[in-house]
Order: structure tokens, then C-alpha cells, then sequence
């Protein structure tokens, strides 16, 4: 067996191999909504585009079944675009490509896609199929979840019929999500007058190969952020090599933990040795610090030509010490829950050069006080180093219902299909649920997926036996969803 294609159940990875291969990075989705579009009305599909670019799916009830509950089921139709540094892969123009490694679907140096490519194939899938009993069904594929929910965020209220979400975007099989963080966007920004670049020699420091990892699932793994390590070592090369800065880039998504993180220095040509050592020491110090987490990462001084320009000393100081005070991870547990994490920052990005700094954090939490007390935590921090910050983009916690008549149906269809109860949680990371169930209080609200691990990273992979397992629930489920 070659392709994903081949593999069973066939109609969900067939639909998930058209996916991957339709471009299709949060904020360039023209291409894969033509084909969803298309795809529909080859099948004499009821589909069309909102104004918040989302694309809504419409297919009437199998004979007897006209009396149910209408089900909305919704994914997002847009991937997190992250590669290897070797990778020359172009998320706007080329396909994934995907690999089957044991039981496991993987890629070569890309995010695979199957968050939420998954979700919208279970759509897909279910549309298509002649041979499955259901209700009224309505599929809602989401636009740019990954960048801004700016899909649900500009939905057309009133549009979506359905009265239970199967939201198809958790990332761990025989798990029921009920509740989910809120956030928001922060972005700190400065202009400057470049100054003459200074000294006689140059050094690009990069830090590459580091896990990295989805902000919101796995911020509290321990794993290691790229702007966070690069302002340490360039505070230390700052004061004792008179290193200057000329430009720093490090991260490309809010919501992905940063991997790597690239800074070009000016420095006198009697500090080169001594700089590079503090770099070596500095790779030491991080090996031992994440050791058993961070396993392949690098840490190197490069050749680099020579800038013309720096930062203003008094500039690059004060905002790099405003990086290194950021606040970034966990910032709290819920305290009832304590292994759930309720409060957190993820410094994710860095673009400094040519007269501009932009730092972009992104920050999560189920506790609206301790969002607040987390953004004027960093606020501060930037404002005292002479930045501006906006902060945009918030989307609302999911609480969870005291009473849900399609939860209590799942725990029981899984409990009778699998011999075992599943896990009822709540979790960090921020789902479009919340803002769909704002808009349409009366939905009852589930969250579910296969087990797909290390999103938002090159090394996101999909479990293949899990594939199977839920999309026999999703065919289960839709059989017995209760009468209007």
C-alpha cells in the first residue's frame, strides 16, 4: 500500500487525500473553496459561500429518517503552513505530500493537513455516501480558524439550520471536548531610524530544529520557544561582545510555539571568538535544560554579509529586554482541574529589520479575569520598552452545558461500540464552538476527532486506526440522533 487512498475506511481518506492536494494555507483559501464548491455541484449538492467566506454543505434525510434532530457538522477548511528548514515546499502552490509509516500517516517536512483536513473529509465523505442512515445533515467548513477565526467570527447568523454541532476538530480519538479556552491577539509594534551598522564583523545566529508544537495543546509540554532562547543569548552577547543587532526573525503563526528564530549581529572583530564561545555555552545551557524534550535542535553562528544598518542601541536593548520579560507558557492551571491548563502566552513571533519591530503573542485562557490580568502583564512589558500594543481578535471560552442530550448519546454509542467509556474534558486549546454556540444558544455542542499528534508542526502525523474507530461512531451516531 502506497497511497492514503487505499487505505480504509475508503470514502474519508479518499476525500482527505483530494484535500491535500488542493493548497490551502489560512489566508489563502480561494483555491480550496472553488473546490469544494465544485465538488458539491458535481454531486448535486446544495452549497454555497457566506459572507464570512465559510462554505455551507446541505443534504436532505435518508427516507424515515425526515423527523430528526438536524445535525451541523463543521471543520475548518484551512491548514497552519510549517516545514522543515530543508524544505523548499510552497503552501500557496504545492500539494502535500503524505506517507503511510506503519500506522501512522505522515509527510515529508510539512504539516500534514489532518487538522482539520480530517474534519471537512468526514463532511465530505458523509455527503457522498449513499449507504448511511441520518437525518437532516448541514456541513459548515469554516475559513481561516488557524489565523483569526475570521470565518465564524463574520458568519451570517441565522444561516445554519442545525440543532447539534459535531464540531470535527479535536486531535485525540475516544476523547468528548465540552468546553474550550478563549484568547486573543496581541501585537506589539515600533518603528525606528536604522543607524549605521557598527563594527567589523558579522554573525547570524540560528536556532533551528526545535519541536515547536499547537499553542494551545501542547503549551505545556515543556517544549521550547525559539524567541524566548534567542533573546537570552543576544542579551549576553549585547553586554559583554558589543554585539548590535541588524535583524531578528523568529516564528510565522500565532498559534504555533515558535521553532526556530534567525538574528543577524554587527559586533568589533576582537569579540568574534569570544561570541561565538558564549553561543557554544549557550547551546550547552539549553541542551541540559531541555534535555529529554529537545532532542534535535541547533544552535550555530553562521558567516553572514555584512549589513549596512543597526538598530539604535537604546532601541534594540530595550525591546529585547521586553521579549526576555515576556511572559511565555503556562501561566496557570485551573485550579479544579489541575491538569488542565488555564492561562497561557505564546510568543510566537518576531520581525525586526528594516525600521520596524513586530512582536505577536498569542494568549489563552477559560478565565476571562486571567486573560485580562495576562494581557496587562504584557502590555507593560512592551509599553515600557516604547511599543504600541493593539490587541484584536478575541474569541470567547466555551463553557460547558450543565445538560447535553448528544453528549450523554456519544458516551453511550462509544461505550457500546468500543467495550470502554470515553474521556469527557475540557480543553486549552480555542475551538470555533464557542463563537457558534454565542450565536446560536440553542445548539447542543460536541467536540471529537481521530488522533492526529504534533499539529502545527512538520512532524504532525495521523493515527490510522483511529480513522476507523471514529468515523464508525460518526456513522453510529447519526443513525440514532434523537427526534425534533
Amino acid at each position: 500500500m502506497t497511497s492514503i487512498k487505499d487505505l480504509q475506511p475508503q470514502g474519508i481518506w479518499q476525500s482527505f487525500y483530494a484535500l491535500t492536494q488542493v493548497p490551502r494555507p489560512s489566508g489563502h483559501l480561494a483555491k480550496v473553496k472553488k473546490f469544494l464548491l465544485d465538488w458539491a455541484a458535481e454531486r448535486g449538492i446544495e452549497a454555497f459561500e457566506d459572507k464570512g467566506e465559510n462554505i455551507i454543505m446541505r443534504k436532505p434525510a435518508t427516507p424515515g429518517y425526515e423527523n430528526r434532530k438536524t445535525v451541523t457538522l463543521q471543520a475548518h477548511m484551512d491548514i497552519v503552513p510549517q516545514k522543515a528548514k530543508d524544505s523548499d515546499h510552497n503552501f500557496e502552490t504545492n500539494p502535500i505530500r503524505s506517507r503511510i509509516d506503519g500506522e501512522w500517516v505522515r509527510t515529508y517536512g510539512t504539516t500534514l493537513g489532518a487538522d482539520d483536513g480530517l474534519g471537512v473529509a468526514t463532511i465530505l465523505a458523509l455527503f457522498e455516501a449513499t449507504d448511511i442512515e441520518h437525518g437532516p445533515l448541514e456541513g459548515f467548513i469554516t475559513a481561516d480558524e488557524e489565523s483569526t477565526m475570521g470565518g465564524v467570527n463574520n458568519m451570517e447568523v441565522g444561516t445554519l439550520k442545525g440543532d447539534i454541532l459535531l464540531n470535527l476538530d479535536n486531535e485525540t480519538e475516544g476523547e468528548f471536548i465540552i468546553g474550550s479556552a478563549g484568547g486573543i491577539n496581541l501585537t506589539a509594534t515600533r518603528s525606528y531610524e536604522a543607524v549605521p551598522a557598527e563594527g567589523d564583523a558579522t554573525l547570524h545566529i540560528s536556532l533551528h530544529h526545535l519541536l515547536g508544537g499547537h499553542s494551545g495543546i501542547q503549551i505545556n509540554e515543556g517544549h521550547a520557544n525559539a524567541n524566548k532562547l534567542m533573546s537570552r543569548v543576544l542579551l549576553d552577547l549585547f553586554e559583554n561582545c558589543g554585539a548590535r543587532l541588524s535583524s531578528w526573525h523568529g516564528g510565522n503563526m500565532r498559534n504555533a510555539i515558535p521553532a526556530y528564530a534567525d538574528a543577524i549581529v554587527t559586533l568589533p572583530s576582537d569579540k568574534v571568538a569570544e561570541a561565538k564561545e558564549k553561543v557554544a555555552h549557550w547551546f550547552e545551557i539549553f541542551k541540559e535544560e531541555y534535555r529529554g524534550v529537545e532532542e534535535q535542535f541547533t544552535l550555530e553562528t553562521l558567516e553572514a554579509e555584512r549589513p549596512a544598518t543597526n538598530l539604535p542601541v537604546e532601541v534594540q536593548d530595550a525591546v529585547v529586554a521586553a521579549i526576555a520579560a515576556c511572559h511565555n507558557g503556562v501561566l496557570r492551571f485551573i485550579p479544579t482541574i489541575p491538569h488542565i491548563v488555564e492561562t497561557s502566552s505564546n510568543l510566537a513571533i518576531v520581525e525586526i529589520g528594516d525600521g520596524n519591530i513586530f512582536v505577536k503573542d498569542l494568549i489563552r485562557s477559560s478565565q476571562n479575569s486571567m486573560r485580562r490580568y495576562c494581557e496587562q502583564v504584557l502590555t507593560q512589558a512592551f509599553k515600557l520598552a516604547g511599543m504600541e500594543v493593539v490587541l484584536d481578535g478575541a474569541y470567547i471560552e466555551w463553557q460547558p452545558a450543565p445538560k447535553s442530550e448528544i453528549v450523554d448519546l456519544m458516551k453511550a454509542k462509544y461505550q457500546e461500540l468500543f467495550g470502554k467509556p470515553a474521556s469527557v474534558t475540557v480543553i486549552h486549546a480555542g475551538l470555533e464552538c464557542s463563537i457558534i454556540g454565542a450565536s446560536y444558544p440553542h445548539m447542543d455542542i460536541i467536540s471529537f476527532g481521530p488522533t492526529v499528534r504534533c499539529p502545527h508542526t512538520p512532524d504532525e502525523c495521523c493515527h490510522i486506526p483511529s480513522v476507523a474507530k471514529y468515523w464508525e461512531l460518526v456513522v453510529a451516531t447519526l443513525k440514532d440522533i434523537p427526534v425534533k
